[in-house]
């Protein structure tokens, strides 16, 4: 029974990390509805800044993480500007293809570096020992996953009900010209969706910097392991992050912890999620919180 707590925990907290993983493709999807396949290099270049900073630059990590998100929030900010502004009103398909092409700037940029081809670690900032409750045990790295990702996503649930410039991103995801004629800046709302969905990335990037250590193909994986989490809770859906992180995180660990562990099966916590997804998309193609559009014709 412990052996069973143990596995749904550690689901619930790798979930929790995917959903903060996640939350930077629901933020640009749910204001400009475009899918950024170049989020997994963003949320790598999050990490690596923050690591520079702390160790080349010898800033306190927790600076240098709140730094990595500011510098992170810029960043995404002037790639909208420089790449994706020029597209507005041009065909979906067509800013994709944009987005997958930065994709491979960054992927090259980043291979210039020495992140590119070597492994590196954090330094040792939060207590090695783990937390043991009753025989579960959670690391520091995964309380700290939990407890920034409550966090993030308790603003962002404020910030789109409550703020002005919340309720201007909404209107805008609903119908641009609508939100054009009531004075609504379009290219500002699309701008600060890359920008938040880059201090998301970078926030995410450290978390899991810490857990698995700073290697590139590891962390720009993540943009596409994350990726049934979006479609699965719905890509416009900031709820449906976090619950399709915690199912696909839970998931993942009972196919590791039973099928690769009890009957030797090997891979298996990379298919049975998607194996799920497809299931539930029969009975619900727009994911469990996404929303279903009906379009007059």
């Amino acid at each position: 029974m412990i052996y069973f707590i143990q596995l749904v925990v550690s689901g619930i907290v790798v979930g929790c990390i995917y959903a903060l993983a996640a939350l930077g493709f629901v933020l640009i999807y749910k204001s400009s509805r475009v899918i950024n396949f170049a989020h997994g290099q963003i949320i790598a270049a999050g990490c690596f800044i923050a690591y520079a900073l702390t160790v080349w630059a010898g800033i306190p990590f927790v600076i240098s993480f709140l730094a990595s998100m500011v510098i992170t929030f810029f960043l995404s900010m002037s790639v909208e500007r420089l790449f994706l502004r020029r597209m507005i009103g041009e065909p979906i398909i067509s800013v994709i293809m944009v987005t997958i092409g930065l994709m491979s700037i960054i992927d090259g940029l980043i291979y210039l570096t020495p992140f590119g081809s070597t492994n590196y670690s954090f330094p040792q900032i939060l207590p090695e020992q783990p937390l043991v409750f009753g025989g579960i045990s959670i690391s520091w790295p995964q309380v700290m996953g939990v407890v920034f990702t409550a966090l993030m996503f308790g603003g962002f649930s404020w910030f789109f009900k409550r703020s002005t410039i919340g309720v201007a991103m909404r209107a805008v995801s609903d119908d641009q010209m609508a939100a054009m004629s009531v004075g609504v800046s379009v290219p500002k709302v699309f701008g600060l969706a890359w920008a938040a969905a880059g201090l998301t990335a970078a926030a995410a990037g450290v978390i899991i910097g810490n857990i698995t250590g700073l290697n590139f193909d590891t962390l720009r994986a993540v943009g596409i392991t994350v990726f049934p989490v979006v479609i699965l809770g719905g890509l416009d859906s900031i709820v449906g992050a976090v619950v399709g992180g915690i199912l696909i995180g839970i998931i993942q660990q009972f196919a590791s912890g039973y099928l690769d562990g009890t009957y030797g099966l090997a891979g298996t916590a990379d298919v049975v999620p998607y194996v799920v997804l497809i299931v539930i998309l029969l009975f619900k193609p727009h994911g469990l919180f996404g929303t279903h559009e009906i379009e007059r014709v």
